[in-house]
């Protein structure tokens, strides 16, 4: 996957770039990303990307000309027209399902706004999709970037050690993920549940399975009201409710 950013505060990127999953994937040539600066694009002989809003108002809005000159550089003569992401409040809410369309991508131009927002043409005319990451304000969308790069970049076969990891993951299944001990067997007096230390596979993972239902019922109801309950799984549920 080639992944290109546009901010303005291109440094930010330089520890998460790094270490951690994106360093993992660049060293296995798995992505080639890439940091730019806004400033660069512009035509302006002071490198402003900003203005004041037609209609007056609080704050500065990005100007449209520096977004849309950096995705035609970064397109380039590109065979595939990479997908433009914009970070925005009114985007689709960033999920698992999302981040694994995103990860089936060979070109992505991630779009980091700030201030009061960029110039409506960027989101009328150059975005493809645009994304948010929750319900709350942030000073910029450089830190959604990362998140959502994280999220997209491990899902990208090859990436992870083992991909068997991927399978019961937290949202992978729809269910959060079962809960996980390692040595030693007692600490402090809290010992690992028994059926972890039996060896018997057969009853770790309807152990595991209770618990994913268990925990997705009580932590995050609107996932579980979601869910499909097979008879097993409604045994499992009831066994776990039981135990805890």
């Amino acid at each position: 996957m080639k992944l290109d950013i546009v901010t303005i505060f291109p440094e930010i990127f330089k520890s998460p770039i790094k270490s951690g999953i994106l360093a993992i994937a660049k060293k296995k040539a798995l992505l080639d990303i890439r940091v730019h600066d806004l400033r660069d694009f512009t035509s302006d002989k002071h490198g402003q990307v900003d203005d004041v809003p037609y209609g007056g108002g609080p704050g500065m809005v990005m100007k449209a000309q520096p977004f849309f000159e950096a995705v035609k550089a970064l397109s380039g003569e590109a065979e595939i027209k990479p997908k433009v992401v914009l970070f925005s409040p009114r985007g689709a809410r960033f999920d698992h399902n999302l981040a694994a369309r995103m990860a089936g991508e060979k070109h992505l131009i991630l779009l980091c706004p700030r201030y009061e927002g960029v110039d409506e043409r960027v989101i009328d005319h150059l975005a493809d999709d645009l994304i948010s990451m929750g319900d709350y304000v942030l000073s910029g969308a450089e830190y959604p970037a990362m998140l959502f790069s994280d999220a997209v970049v491990r899902l990208i076969p090859g990436v992870l050690g083992d991909e068997d990891s991927l399978l019961e993951e937290s949202f992978t299944s729809g269910l959060l993920e079962y809960p996980h001990y390692t040595r030693p067997n007692e600490y402090m007096g809290y010992p690992v549940p028994e059926v972890l230390l039996s060896g018997d596979h057969e009853r770790i993972r309807r152990w595991r399975r209770g618990k994913m239902l268990q925990i997705t019922k009580e932590k995050r109801p609107d996932l579980f009201k979601e869910l499909f309950l097979s008879e097993e799984d409604k045994e499992l549920l009831k066994k776990s409710d039981k135990e805890a």
